[in-house]
């Protein structure tokens, strides 16, 4: 049996910090008293906007994570790269709510790319058997 340890971590990070954006989301639909959609309301677009941002991009990287540790080319720096792109998505959620956080848009989507880029790269290189 072929266990994951990188990938059952960013999966069940990605299962968490999903809860949280969607808490938050919970949390000023409540104190908007906004049911259904967003009501026209900004803040509540940014933060709905956050997590399907969210959904959009992890797939890939979890993907990308598992396929890399799949062919037995991912050790301890796999791991981090996991860390830091769920640490992007953190600032990013934080940031889509703008003011003081507002940079962390910036930092989380920066990161994100990079995270998909890289893993991209590196699986083609495995693909080719460069790696």
């Amino acid at each position: 049996m072929t266990v994951l340890p990188v990938t059952l971590a960013a999966a069940a990070a990605a299962a968490v910090l999903n809860i949280w954006l969607g808490l938050r989301i919970g949390a000023l639909r409540n104190a908007l008293q906004i049911s259904v959609g967003d009501g026209g309301k900004e803040s509540l677009q940014r933060r709905m906007r956050a997590q399907l941002n969210y959904v959009e991009n992890t797939a890939f990287v979890l993907i990308l994570v598992a396929a890399i540790e799949l062919a037995g080319k991912g050790s301890w720096w796999l791991a981090y790269v996991a860390a830091a792109y769920f640490l992007a998505r953190v600032a990013h959620g934080f940031g889509m709510d703008g003011g003081k956080w507002g940079m962390g848009r910036t930092i989380g989507t920066a990161v994100t790319m990079l995270v998909q880029l890289g893993l991209a790269v590196v699986a083609v290189l495995i693909a080719a058997k460069v790696l």
